[in-house]
């Protein structure tokens, strides 16, 4: 009885630098700082709520809930911006990638055989800078596998198209 299975071992792998990733759109900035904005301004209206009715006697203590919240804000509002630079995609001949990260980096990467289904989404924020996000979903998940948010309604278009056509084939 012969043995014909084989598992080679690989030494060498595609150089992932060498990638040519593109940036999403910088109005893209302005939609994540408008969302960031609303968050803590919410935050900052239950905050005054609780001092105005002073449901939980903060007196004293209510300057430094305020300064924390207002350094809080200060700290996102800067890792965003950083954040926001490490954002960027790469769509290659049989695969799409996206990277981002400031603390933990991650670079996911979808071959097109895996793809189900890619959608094109948009919020009322980004509608009005004409964004969308782009979701690419593969097989035995609920969720999306890659998205990629900030990229103009056209090119997003157009990589879903290239992807639904690659599939196709």
């Amino acid at each position: 009885m012969t043995d014909s299975f084989q598992n080679i071992a690989v030494i060498s792998f595609p150089d992932i630098s060498k990638i040519e990733f593109k940036t999403i759109e910088k109005q893209y900035l302005n939609v994540i700082l408008i969302n960031t904005a609303f968050i803590f301004l919410i935050v900052f209206a239950i905050l005054f709520f609780i001092d105005y009715k002073n449901y939980l006697e903060l007196n004293e203590s209510i300057f430094w809930l305020y300064a924390i919240l207002s350094i809080a804000l200060l700290f996102v509002v800067f890792i965003k911006l950083i954040g926001f630079k490490k954002r960027k995609y790469a769509v290659r001949e049989k695969d799409i990638s996206y990277k981002k990260g400031v603390f933990f980096r991650s670079l996911t990467t979808v071959p097109f055989n895996r793809i189900q289904h890619v959608e094109i989404d948009q919020g009322p924020i980004s509608r009005y800078f004409n964004l969308v996000s782009l979701s690419v979903f593969t097989a035995g998940d609920s969720s999306d596998d890659l998205k990629i948010s900030g990229l103009l309604k056209e090119d997003a278009q157009q990589i879903k198209e290239y992807i639904s056509n690659q599939i196709d084939e």
